[in-house]
C-alpha cells in the first residue's frame, strides 16, 4: 500500500510563508511615499535614525495588515488564479498561525513607532490596519463596487506617517497627498481588476469590471486620472514646491490620464496592464522627484 501522508511544510517554506503573507511588494509602494514625505516636511533630510525606524514601523504595520486580509480572503484566494499559491491556500501556514503573526507584528508595530518615532505616527499605522481590515476587507470588498474607492484610504495613510514622523502633527501637505493617492488608487486597482475580471467573477467579488464592464470602468479612470493630477499640482502652491516637481507634475500627470483614456477607449487586459504599470511608475517618480526638488531647493 502506498504511504498517503503529507509531510509537515519545511522551516523554510514557513518562514517564506509569513514573509508572503506581508506581501512586501505593496508595501515597497507604500514606503516609497513616505520619506520623500519626510523630506519636504523636514525642508531637507531627516535624521538616518528617524527614517529607517519609521520605515521599519510602517512596514510591519502595513505587512500586518496585509497578513489579515490574506487570513479574512483565505477562502476567495483559493478560487482565484492571481491568489491560489498564497500560503494559506497551499497549506503552507494554518489560519491560526498566520492571524497570530498578523497580530503580533501590529502590535510590534504600534509599540515600535510610539517608542522611537512618536504617538501620533503609531496611531494612524494601527488606524490605517483597523481600517483596511473592518471596512475594506470584511465589509466593502464583497459588498460594494466601492470597495477599492472608500478601502485604499487606507493605502494613503504612511504620507501623513512620513510626515507626523518628523512634525508630530499633520496639516495640509499631506492631507493633500493623502487625497492624491486616495484618488490614484482606485485607476490603478481597476486596472488589475480588469485583468482579473474573471478571477474576480468566479469569487463573486464586486469589482467595478466585474459589474459595470471594461468600457464603464475605463470611463471612471479617467475622471480619476484628471483628479490625480490636479491634487498633484494643487500641492505646488500648498507645500512651496519648485520647479522641478511642478514640471513632473505636468508630465506624469498627463501621461497617467493618457494611459488612462487609451484603456477608456480600447479596454483589454493589454491597455489595462500597461496602465498599472505605469501607475506604479507615476507614484515612483512623482515622489522621487519632490524629494529631489525639496533637497536641491534646501541647499542639501
Amino acid at each position: 500500500m502506498g504511504n498517503d501522508t503529507v509531510s509537515a511544510p519545511s522551516l523554510k517554506s514557513k518562514l517564506l510563508g509569513f514573509i508572503a503573507l506581508m506581501k512586501l511588494r505593496v508595501v515597497e509602494l507604500l514606503l516609497i511615499t513616505t520619506v520623500p514625505t519626510m523630506i519636504v516636511a523636514e525642508e531637507g533630510l531627516p535624521s538616518l535614525w528617524l527614517i529607517i525606524s519609521t520605515l521599519f514601523g510602517g512596514t510591519l504595520a502595513a505587512g500586518g495588515a496585509n497578513a489579515i486580509n490574506m487570513y479574512i480572503d483565505r477562502d476567495i484566494d483559493k478560487l482565484m488564479e492571481r491568489t491560489k499559491n498564497r500560503p494559506l491556500v497551499t497549506g503552507v501556514l494554518r489560519p491560526k498561525e498566520a492571524l497570530i503573526f498578523a497580530i503580533g507584528i501590529e502590535t510590534i508595530a504600534f509599540a515600535w513607532l510610539w517608542v522611537f518615532v512618536n504617538l501620533l505616527s503609531a496611531v494612524l499605522a494601527v488606524s490605517a490596519c483597523l481600517f483596511y481590515v473592518f471596512v475594506y476587507s470584511l465589509w466593502l470588498k464583497r459588498s460594494s463596487t466601492s470597495n477599492i474607492v472608500i478601502g485604499g484610504a487606507a493605502g494613503a495613510v504612511p504620507v501623513l506617517i512620513g510626515w507626523s514622523s518628523v512634525t508630530n502633527t499633520v496639516d495640509w501637505p499631506p492631507i493633500i497627498l493623502f487625497i492624491l493617492i486616495f484618488l490614484w488608487t482606485p485607476p490603478h486597482f481597476w486596472a488589475l481588476a480588469i485583468r482579473y475580471r474573471d478571477d474576480y467573477s468566479n469569487a463573486q467579488v464586486p469589482m467595478l469590471p466585474v459589474i459595470v464592464g471594461t468600457k464603464v470602468t475605463g470611463y471612471r479612470m479617467v475622471l480619476y486620472a484628471f483628479q490625480v493630477w490636479a491634487a498633484s499640482l494643487i500641492f505646488v502652491p500648498v507645500a512651496d514646491m519648485g520647479l522641478t516637481y511642478l514640471v513632473s507634475a505636468i508630465v506624469l500627470g498627463a501621461m497617467f490620464t493618457l494611459f488612462s483614456f487609451q484603456v477608456m477607449v480600447n479596454p483589454t487586459k493589454k491597455s489595462a496592464m500597461r496602465l498599472f504599470g505605469f501607475s506604479i511608475s507615476y507614484i515612483t517618480i512623482l515622489f522621487s522627484l519632490m524629494a529631489v526638488d525639496q533637497l536641491v531647493r534646501s541647499g542639501f
